[in-house]
């Protein structure tokens, strides 16, 4: 969700490989989506690594797990 929307842009830092990153928690099954209302804003697109998601995928997401971590 918002500047999240923007993750297949940001760049790697020799403090953090946010790709390396992404790569490892995809192989772990995880699932990263991005709010289709927050691409529109940024100007961006679906890709590959977040396709576009609604408030009710984010519902159900939210529904069917143990844990939520929340920031900001």
């Amino acid at each position: 969700m918002n500047e999240g929307s923007e993750l297949d842009t940001i760049p790697d830092s020799k403090d953090f490989d946010i790709s390396a990153r992404v790569t490892e928690f995809k192989e772990l099954k995880g699932e990263i989506y991005a709010c289709g209302t927050c691409l529109k804003v940024h100007g961006k697109e679906e890709s590959k690594i977040c396709p576009i998601s609604t408030m009710s995928d984010l519902l159900k997401m939210v529904e069917g797990s143990d844990k939520v971590l929340v920031f900001g």
